[in-house]
């Protein structure tokens, strides 16, 4: 049997996909309306002691077990720095931006990084959410991106003002104008760039 999925198999193979990410909360109910507000969510099946969550085709994207009593994360431990998940064109990136603040939910970093224009949000629990627009659409795209330079000169991006970006594309500028991340201001470096 092992001879026969080695020919199968004779490389390392990668998964298919990410399938899902799961996180325990003391702030079960808060969390819950959380993601649902978030991504867009609903529950595919819930509990008192669990709710997985989906938006699309996949049975869960986000896992939530209620477990009382937990301490709130420390800052400077290691651990996951944050979740992401990619919108299909800027305009539902901008249209869940403007949903989520008329419910009160607002990022606290939004920044051009190049390859991405990225909203970061803190859920109940203060675990980092990134909601982004991907610019380059192209394997091809993005590595031309990486082997320009960009990156080495400013690996972090440009903090951008959302609320400015969403009246310029209202305004019905071009989306190349308005993914195009701008050089760093003078005398800053990428670290000064970086909100938690």
């Amino acid at each position: 049997m092992r001879e026969a999925l080695m020919k199968t198999y004779p490389a390392p193979v990668s998964p298919t996909k990410l399938a899902h990410v799961v996180i325990k909360t003391s702030r079960f109910e808060a969390a819950k309306a959380w993601y649902a507000k978030a991504l867009n969510a609903h529950p595919a099946y819930e509990n008192d002691q669990v709710c997985f969550m989906t938006y699309d085709d996949e049975h869960h994207r986000i896992g939530i077990i209620n477990m009382p009593g937990l301490a709130d994360q420390s800052p400077g431990v290691a651990g996951l720095e944050h979740l992401a998940f990619t919108f299909a064109d800027l305009g539902q990136l901008l249209a869940t931006y403007q949903r989520l603040k008329g419910e009160s939910i607002t990022p606290f970093w939004t920044i051009n990084h190049g390859p991405t224009v990225s909203f970061y949000y803190k859920d109940p629990d203060g675990n980092k959410v990134e909601l982004q627009y991907d610019v380059f659409p192209t394997v091809p795209e993005i590595d031309a991106f990486f082997a320009s330079g960009a990156y080495d000169e400013n690996f972090m991006g440009i903090i951008i003002d959302a609320d400015e970006l969403l009246a310029r594309y209202e305004a019905g500028e071009p989306l190349e104008s308005l993914t195009k991340r701008p050089p760093l201001p003078e005398g800053l470096g990428p670290w000064d760039m970086l909100r938690d």
